[in-house]
């Protein structure tokens, strides 16, 4: 083998590649997870909360790439929709505040959220956040990472964020990661994800752990 062909194979390895990689098979397990629980019909409508209107993955608005009836989706955003609405023409778009949805009770058949409760705020935003899934939604699937993974998966760094959140922030604001820090994210516990349920009034529900190497990576939970 060439030495610039050794290169380039360390290349396809270098441990970005290998996040990636992770992150595409997670997500494709968690989209099959999702049409075989919840089973959605062609005519099922369904509310996607947290849409990315700049893809800096080939993963992001997974829904929109696999679901085989665009049209059947409304993606719900708190800005820009301009790049968005050109790759996915028959998705409805709805912007809002980031507080209440626009949208009457039960007003979709399904409400699809992946990875997004982590990133609205504090524990009374995420609590909102449940809360008008349940009310606009039938049923309701939404997913988030293990706060105690040994990995988190935003910023790549291991351990960092099973301090408390100020250590957390406080260290990511001295690297070129304090993008991070603040209300950017809020990482979940089962017991707290089983707390804003609680707090939600959602007792119908179930929750999935995926695994990586052992450890629970994220949960799926689904409302019913």
């Amino acid at each position: 083998m060439k030495f610039v062909d050794k290169i380039k194979k360390i290349k396809r390895l270098r441990p970005a590649n290998i996040s990636d990689n992770i992150s595409a098979f997670n997500r494709a397990r968690k989209f099959t997870y999702f049409l075989e629980t919840i089973k959605p019909k062609p005519t099922d409508s369904i509310l996607d909360v947290g849409f990315a209107d700049i893809e800096y993955s080939d993963v992001d608005n997974y829904l929109e790439k696999n679901y085989p009836h665009q049209s059947q989706i409304t993606a719900l955003g708190v800005s820009g929709s301009e790049h968005f609405s050109k790759r996915y023409p028959d998705v409805n778009i709805v912007l809002y505040d980031g507080k209440i949805f626009p949208f009457e009770d039960k007003s979709f058949d399904i409400g699809w959220s992946n990875a997004v409760i982590e990133h609205v705020g504090n524990q009374d935003a995420q609590l909102l956040f449940l809360q008008e899934l349940h009310r606009t939604c039938k049923q309701v699937f939404f997913t988030t990472p293990n706060r105690y993974f040994p990995v988190e998966f935003h910023t790549r760094i291991p351990l960092l964020h099973w301090l408390p959140k100020s250590v957390f922030d406080s260290v990511l604001k001295k690297t070129k990661k304090k993008w991070a820090a603040g209300d950017y994210m809020n990482l979940l516990s089962i017991r707290q994800i089983q707390s804003l349920l609680k707090k939600a009034s959602v007792t119908h529900y179930a929750i999935k752990k995926n695994r990586l190497c052992g450890f629970v990576m994220d949960y799926c939970i689904i409302i019913q």
